[in-house]
């Protein structure tokens, strides 16, 4: 009998590895990244404190599209950039959260420098 791997369970194995490595500080907080099959979320973090300084997520009531996509994806890392700015965070770690830097999670890393986020 063939078993299925866990998918998720891989993912959050890489994602506890990465977070070994990286960690946001009040000068460079973390951009974190959450994708489901629908929907896809952002936090800018403050890990020294442990402070979400700033989230957006495609399930937003004033959202206006389905989350789902590659354009939701882009236009969450606009509002997470935008929103960030007004907050006075210019500087990030990017954190893919053990997802492949690929598809939706590109979209909202260049969503997010076009808003003017560095990283």
């Amino acid at each position: 009998m063939v078993s299925k791997k866990d998918s998720n369970a891989a993912r959050l194995h890489r994602h506890k590895r990465v977070r070994g490595k990286i960690s946001g500080t009040a000068q460079r907080p973390r951009l974190a990244v959450f994708r489901s099959l629908n929907h896809i979320s952002a936090q800018v973090i403050d890990d020294v404190k442990g402070v979400t300084l700033v989230a957006a997520s495609s399930m937003e009531k004033d959202f206006g599209m389905t989350g789902g996509n590659k354009i939701a994806a882009r236009k969450v890392g606009e509002i997470i950039a935008a929103r960030a700015a007004d907050k006075g965070i210019t500087e990030v770690v990017f954190d893919r959260g053990g997802y492949v830097y690929h598809g939706r999670v590109q979209e909202l890393a260049e969503g997010a420098r076009e808003g003017g986020l560095k990283f």
